[in-house]
């Protein structure tokens, strides 16, 4: 049966659905045990308004077909519920990803996760990455960082998460600045700089570098409390002074950094081309460190993925 015909929705890569959270923790635990209404729960978040839309151009008016297929009026692109979103980046029920998205809360390893879960280490490695993208397309800088010059893009076929990481050289691994405002955290990508950048600093305008494993951070630079990069077996590390006295950021003893450091050692093996995703990751807990998490994260993974062309 076709559906009357609506307005067309605006095309916007960047639709965010309306945060529509239980009544109560009681609530939310009650979707994590029942399929039924963890799917009608996150289909709220997806079309907050009851009526679906084309994911692809936004077009309103949609034909039901059979097995949960719809077909767009306009451009007669046939997709499912979830199609365009994160959240269909990974083969989990909606009770499972809702249970998922507690125990990422919760700061769970990927082995605790698949044993309660009772799924493979894969599948749930490649939901959290649907889960960290999504929190990364959230922010205010998505666009900057789903980019050539992170490398994040070429993780991304159109809007499924189906490529796989760009090698890094020492002139392509990207700089990024840990900047406070207030309360506030932001973790941003300086144009320009690439590791190489920060090596000719250090050796020729002595800024000061730290290296913790892959994790090399400066002094304070210009307005960012310290400059940091990912780096891999490539580097020089062995041009790297040592210092008696701590940079900045480790001197002032921030709250952040150091919320940030313990977690960092937790994620173990984190590459350059992942980095961005986990100092995001870290941003976003830390900015909504009072906020019911669980389902902000349910709502970021219902929107749809950008257009990063």
């Amino acid at each position: 049966m076709p559906e009357t015909q609506r307005d067309v929705m605006p095309k916007n890569p960047y639709i965010m659905p309306v945060v529509a959270p239980p009544d109560n923790g009681a609530a939310f635990e009650a979707l994590l045990h029942d399929q039924d209404r963890a799917r009608d729960y996150l289909l709220e978040l997806a079309w907050p308004t009851g009526d679906p839309f084309c994911p692809r151009c936004g077009h309103r008016k949609v034909y039901t077909l059979s097995g949960e297929r719809l077909r767009c009026a306009a451009c007669k692109y046939t997709f499912q519920p979830f199609s365009g979103r994160w959240i269909n980046n990974g083969a989990l029920n909606p009770d499972e990803w809702l249970r998922l998205i507690v125990l990422f809360v919760e700061e769970r390893s990927v082995h605790q996760m698949k044993e309660e879960l009772g799924l493979s280490y894969n599948t749930v490695y490649k939901a959290l990455t649907a889960i960290r993208f999504a929190i990364l397309a959230n922010a205010l800088d998505a666009r900057q960082l789903i980019s050539p010059a992170t490398g994040l893009d070429s993780y991304l076929k159109g809007n499924r998460l189906t490529g796989g990481p760009r090698e890094m050289r020492m002139d392509t691994i990207p700089v990024y600045g840990v900047l406070r405002r207030d309360d506030l955290v932001f973790i941003d990508l300086v144009p320009g700089f690439q590791a190489e950048t920060l090596f000719h600093f250090h050796m020729n305008f002595h800024l000061k570098l730290i290296r913790s494993g892959n994790l090399v951070y400066t002094d304070r630079y210009k307005e960012y409390d310290a400059l940091m990069f990912c780096g891999n077996d490539s580097l020089p590390y062995e041009v790297i002074r040592r210092y008696d006295e701590p940079p900045h950021i480790d001197a002032v003893h921030d709250e952040f950094w150091e919320y940030a450091q313990s977690r960092i050692k937790k994620f173990r093996g984190i590459s350059c081309q992942r980095f961005p995703l986990y100092m995001k990751e870290l941003e976003f807990r830390f900015n909504n460190r009072e906020k019911p998490l669980a389902e902000i994260l349910a709502a970021y993974l219902c929107a749809l993925v950008p257009n990063t062309d």
